[in-house]
């Protein structure tokens, strides 16, 4: 009697581990920190590397205008807003250029790796899509006040495991004007961080 229960007990456990097997085969290993790939750094530089973007402003400095950075990962680069009596241009800018790094999706999931969890993100902006664009690309212009002369636009372009996103508030300017300014300061961003 005594070796029937060890044998049934054996059974029963042989049992218990391919059943524990299968089922650890089916949802996966846990995902461990180490397997999830962390953001990048970009370049101290990255904001002036974008260089002189005054011709992207309504035109109120003679001088060149260069994105002052604050930070590596994300990078934040602005034009504080400028104002001059003899125009009544004003313009301010902020870039800012975020390198995404993988993400865990929950139990029995591979994680996202990082361009997977741009995309993500991404795919959840509100912004409307820009079609025929080398990169992909969202943009929102919305105006501010009556005239029809100022604008504040939101442009968003991803490249890989990085997204950048563009506020570009100015006036007198024409929405179109604004837009591309928006844009190719995105692009120059993106091209940066290749």
């Amino acid at each position: 009697m005594g070796s029937r229960l060890v044998r049934g007990t054996a059974v029963a456990c042989g049992v218990a581990a391919v059943a524990g097997a299968g089922i650890g085969y089916a949802l996966g290993d846990p995902v461990q920190p180490e397997d999830i790939p962390s953001a990048r750094t970009l370049s101290a530089g990255l904001c002036a590397s974008i260089g002189d973007v005054r011709s992207l402003l309504p035109q109120a400095s003679s001088s060149p205008v260069t994105l002052a950075q604050l930070g590596t990962a994300p990078v934040i680069c602005s034009v504080p807003s400028t104002s001059r009596h003899r125009t009544f241009s004003t313009a301010a800018v902020k870039l800012t250029v975020t390198p995404y790094g993988g993400r865990d999706i929950g139990a029995g999931k591979a994680p996202l790796t990082p361009p997977q969890n741009a995309k993500w993100t991404w795919d959840r902006s509100p912004l409307e899509t820009v079609a025929d664009r080398p990169y992909p690309t969202k943009l929102r212009s919305a105006p501010r006040g009556v005239g029809g002369e100022s604008w504040v636009v939101n442009a968003l372009v991803r490249r890989g495991d990085v997204i950048a996103h563009v506020v570009y508030s100015a006036s007198p300017v024409e929405r179109k004007t604004a837009e591309q300014a928006a844009l190719v300061l995105a692009d120059r961003a993106i091209w940066e961080t290749k």
